[in-house]
């Protein structure tokens, strides 16, 4: 029996999109004790299992993960991309209300349009990260390549070969126990990932529900999820938007990926249902081999072969780890002046910073991009609090900073970072803090404008079957959701917009971050109630 074997690993990401009065800050601060009282009441396992039942569904569950693909490389040191193990998951779905999951569904179609509409206005992302850009060197890179892009795309869409850029988009929620919505904690631009492994957890909890006794787990509480045809679908729309005979479909990935099954998912997807081959680079692999030539076809020539390339599709490029050097940027900027289609763009990948986000949140500006009426309504319902730290001296702002240097567990405060591991809690967030108003004081400039402070979402916990490496273990956790959605645009053209399916990540109550594949977090699916 491994009831205590515990799940440990590196840090993982929580995100948050969101905005609130600045007189909100005061209402935070009692919410902190009502989830210590939460986490307290967490409800039984559901279904209520025995110890021997467990260990027998789990044992049923790891066998079914390693036989269907449910996989994550195991990170060998003779073959790290090659020896496999079963993904981290829960054995058991986790309950989410029913009337909230489809909110989040029916909303990703406008989350999607709302990308697209702020990556097309570049004057505004330059307006609104030139704070961020001055204090993150990271994000004034990809915002210098816009600009430094924008002659290259101008050019070509003179030309009759307008952008084409293709969104592979997942928003995060959480569940908020004290208002009982679902808040936004994420709307990811770039390399989203566990789609195809979600689909299929889902299909394994509907296996588990086969193999209880009947009135256990009802099967028709588990609603479908089709990420798993609906991603590639999407990269094929792109595909055939860009009309290459014969073109690619060029991944950017980071060298030794232990998720590289997910992706490989995708791979397999788009090649059985759609014919289009898939090869794996990295960014420095592109620069590489990469050509452009006058109407900006860009072509991988490597030994004696060369293919063109249709759609190049990231699943790295979202950390300054990913660019070790100016290689790196080189490939980086050689894709974004080609005519291919991008998933993202990296308007795309801007328009999901942290703090376009934030802004997006004020009163006022998400209706510069949506029109009023209840679609952008329905999208302000999913937003929870969130504030800009641009300037210290602003009297809201300096509230704001006082409640979380009082209540630091009531906060989040966040880089403009992907990818996990980065968010700053309680000790951390208010060194931070204390720090950029020292630093202010002095007279230097303001290093908090390269971060956002965050209404910390209070989901309410619930029993699970937490499994890793085959061990397993019952305890207080908490889930998140991901809504993926899908977007082809060429020119003006909208080609392609629809939801694409959804992803479950459940960690310990205990814990902060929520990665899986940085370790704190496993994969889930929904029961609805």
């Amino acid at each position: 029996m491994l009831l205590n074997r515990a799940l440990r690993g590196p840090a993982g990401s929580v995100y948050g999109i969101v905005h609130r009065s600045q007189a909100a800050a005061t209402p935070l601060v009692s919410r902190s004790a009502g989830r210590r009282r939460m986490q307290t009441q967490a409800t039984q396992l559901q279904p209520a299992l025995n110890d021997k039942e467990i260990d027998e569904i789990v044992q049923d569950a790891v066998v079914w993960a390693n036989q269907h693909g449910l996989v994550v490389a195991l990170g060998s040191v003779t073959a790290p991309e090659r020896a496999i193990i079963h993904a981290p998951l829960a054995a058991l779905p986790v309950a989410f209300p029913r009337a909230r999951f489809e909110q989040a569904k029916a909303a990703q179609t406008t989350f999607n349009a709302l990308v697209d509409k702020v990556a097309r206005d570049e004057s505004y992302l330059e307006s609104v990260l030139a704070g961020a850009a001055a204090h993150d060197t990271f994000t004034g890179r990809l915002l210098s390549l816009l600009k430094d892009s924008r002659a290259a795309r101008a050019a070509l869409a003179a030309k009759g070969k307008p952008e084409i850029a293709l969104g592979v988009h997942r928003s995060d929620y959480m569940l908020d126990a004290p208002s009982g919505r679902f808040l936004q904690v994420e709307i990811n631009t770039i390399a989203s990932s566990f789609g195809c492994l979600s689909a299929l957890m889902t299909r394994l909890h509907n296996y588990v529900a086969s193999r209880l006794p009947p009135g256990t787990l009802d099967a028709s509480t588990l609603p479908p999820n089709v990420a798993i045809e609906a991603l590639p679908a999407g990269i094929a729309a792109a595909a055939k938007a860009h009309g290459a005979p014969g073109g690619i479909v060029v991944m950017v990935v980071q060298p030794g990926e232990r998720n590289a099954y997910d992706q490989q998912w995708l791979q397999l997807q788009l090649w059985e249902r759609h014919g289009l081959r898939t090869l794996r680079r990295t960014l420095g692999q592109i620069a590489a081999a990469g050509r452009l030539s006058e109407d900006g076809t860009l072509t991988l020539v490597e030994g004696s072969g060369s293919a063109t390339v249709s759609v190049v599709y990231f699943r790295a490029g979202y950390t300054p780890a990913d660019y070790p050097s100016e290689a790196e940027w080189e490939g980086r900027s050689i894709i974004e002046r080609s005519n291919a289609a991008k998933c993202p763009t990296v308007a795309y990948q801007l328009a999901g910073a942290k703090k376009v986000q934030q802004d997006l949140a004020r009163p006022g500006v998400l209706e510069r991009f949506l029109p009023p009426g209840p679609s952008t309504l329905d999208l302000r319902q999913l937003f929870a609090g969130l504030w800009g730290l641009d300037d210290l001296a602003d009297k809201a702002t300096a509230e704001v900073v006082d409640a979380a240097l009082a209540r630091p567990e009531a906060y989040v405060l966040k880089p403009q970072r992907e990818g996990g591991g980065n968010n700053l809690y309680g000790t951390e967030l208010v060194e931070k803090l204390q720090e950029g108003r020292a630093e202010v004081a002095a007279g230097k400039p303001n290093p908090l404008a390269a971060y956002i402070l965050m209404q910390k979402i209070l989901p309410p916990p619930q029993r699970s079957v937490l499994v890793r490496s085959g061990a397993w273990e019952v305890t207080d956790t908490l889930s998140e959701l991901g809504v993926y959605g899908t977007f082809v645009r060429k020119g003006d053209q909208v080609l392609l917009n629809t939801e694409a399916g959804h992803l479950v990540r459940t960690k310990r109550a205990t814990s902060n971050e929520g990665g899986v594949a940085a370790g704190f977090a496993v994969l889930d699916s929904p029961r609805l109630v």
